[in-house]
C-alpha cells in the first residue's frame, strides 16, 4: 500500500478529530431546538421562528453528515484526499449552523426581553464550550465558526441602551479573544504530539533499508483491515524471495545487494494495488497481502505479473544485474483468521517453487505440509 508522507498523515489525524467527539454536538443540537423554540414562541417573532427552524435543518443534517461518515473517518486507510472531502462536508455544515446561530442571536438580543438575553447569552456559551472540546484541532473550522456565532449577538448587546449590556460584551469579547488564543496555542501542542507519535510509529514499523512496511506493521495491517474485518472479501498472502541474490553480494558487494533490495521494494510497491500492502520480512523475503479480490484468479493474475516485473534487469552500480524470484502463494476464500498460519502455507509454497527451479506456485492441500488455516 503506498505510504503517505508523515505531513499528509498528520493532517489526517487532525481530520478525524472532527469526528470524535459527537456529544456536544448533539447537546448543542437539543438545546437549540428547545431553547430557540422557547424564545420564538414567548416573543411570538415570526423572524426567530423561522431561524429556529432553519438552524434545526442545518444542525440536523451536521450530525448525520457526522454519525454517516464517523466510520469512515476513522478509518485505518484514509487517504488524505478523502479525508480532505470530508472536513469539506464538514466544515460547510458547521459553517451553516453557525451563521443561523449568530443571526438568531443577533435578533434575539435586539428585542427587549431580558430574559430571552440570558437564554442566548448561556447558549452562546455552550456553543463556544462545544466548538472548544470538538474541533479545537481545526482552528481554520473553529475560529469563524465562533466569530459568525457569537460577534453578531455581541454588537446587538452593544446597541443596548444599558451600560450592564456594554460591559457584558467588552467582557464576552475579552473571552471570546483569549479562547481563540488558547485554541491556537492548544492546536499548535497538538501537532507537535502527534507528529512525534507519528514520527516514532514509522520508525517502529518501517524497514529502514526499503522504507517498506515491517513485520509488526504487516500484522497491524492485517489485524485491522482482514482477521476484525466484518468482511474482508477473498484474500491472497504471497510470499517471496529472490533468486541470485546472494550472487549479487558476492560478487559486487553488500552496497549493491542492499540497493537491489531497495530496487526492488520500489518495484513491488510500484505493482499492489493502495488496497494492499507489501512488506519486508528480512534478508531478501517480502510479504504481500490481497484484500477484497473478485476471484481467486486475480492473486493468480497478480503473482505472475509480480514476478515478471521483478525478473526485469536492474541498474546497480553502473553493473547490470539480473535475478528471479521464487513466490508462493495462499488464497483465503472467505476471509482468514491468522496470518501467521497464512504465511506458513505461502511460504511452503515458495519452497514447492524453489524445488521446481524458482517461478510461482499456489498452495493447495496436495503440499506436503501440516499446516492448516482458513484457507
Amino acid at each position: 500500500m503506498p505510504q503517505q508522507n508523515q505531513q499528509d498523515s498528520l493532517q489526517v489525524e487532525l481530520i478525524r478529530s472532527l469526528f470524535a467527539e459527537t456529544a456536544p454536538a448533539v447537546i448543542m443540537s437539543a438545546s437549540f431546538l428547545v431553547v430557540g423554540s422557547l424564545i420564538a414562541w414567548e416573543t411570538r417573532n415570526p423572524l426567530l421562528a423561522i431561524l429556529v427552524a432553519i438552524g434545526t435543518i442545518t444542525t440536523v443534517a451536521r450530525l448525520i453528515f457526522v454519525f454517516r461518515f464517523k466510520g469512515e473517518a476513522q478509518a485505518p486507510d484514509l487517504s488524505i484526499e478523502r479525508a480532505r472531502l470530508l472536513e469539506r462536508g464538514f466544515a460547510i455544515a458547521y459553517f451553516a449552523f453557525a451563521g443561523v446561530l449568530g443571526m438568531f442571536g443577533y435578533y434575539a438580543m435586539s428585542l427587549s426581553h431580558p430574559g430571552v438575553h440570558m437564554l442566548v447569552m448561556a447558549m452562546l456559551v455552550g456553543y463556544a464550550g462545544g466548538v472548544a472540546t470538538c474541533i479545537a484541532l481545526r482552528p481554520r473550522i473553529a475560529v469563524p465558526s465562533m466569530l459568525a456565532a457569537i460577534i453578531p449577538p455581541l454588537n446587538a448587546a452593544l446597541m443596548q441602551p444599558d451600560v450592564y449590556y456594554w460591559a457584558t460584551a467588552l467582557l464576552a469579547s475579552a473571552f471570546l479573544i483569549g479562547g481563540i488564543h488558547n485554541l491556537h496555542r492548544r492546536n499548535a501542542r497538538a501537532v507537535q504530539s502527534i507528529s512525534r507519535r507519528l514520527a516514532f510509529s514509522t520508525l517502529a514499523r518501517q524497514d529502514g533499508l526499503t522504507a517498506l512496511p515491517n513485520r509488526l506493521a504487516l500484522r497491524e495491517w492485517f489485524d485491522e483491515r482482514v482477521a476484525f474485518a466484518s468482511d474482508p472479501g477473498i484474500v491472497a498472502v504471497h510470499f517471496l524471495d529472490l533468486d541470485g541474490f546472494k550472487p549479487v553480494n558476492d560478487n559486487f558487494g553488500h552496497s549493491a545487494g542492499d540497493a537491489l533490495l531497495a530496487a526492488v521494494a520500489k518495484r513491488i510497491a510500484g505493482t499492489i494495488r493502495a488496497s494492499d500492502t507489501a512488506a519486508r520480512l528480512g534478508g531478501d523475503e517480502f510479504a504481500i497481502i490481497q484484500r477484497g479480490l473478485g476471484s481467486a484468479d486475480e492473486a493468480a493474475q497478480f503473482a505472475r505479473r509480480l514476478a515478471s516485473a521483478i525478473a526485469r534487469p536492474y541498474r546497480i552500480e553502473r553493473q547490470n544485474v539480473e535475478i528471479s524470484t521464487s513466490l508462493g502463494y495462499v488464497v483465503a476464500e472467505h476471509g482468514a483468521e491468522d496470518l501467521e498460519c497464512l504465511l506458513s502455507l505461502a511460504d511452503e509454497a515458495l519452497y514447492a517453487s524453489k524445488r521446481r527451479g524458482g517461478g510461482v506456485t499456489e498452495w493447495t492441500p496436495d503440499l506436503d505440509t501440516t499446516h492448516r488455516c482458513a484457507a
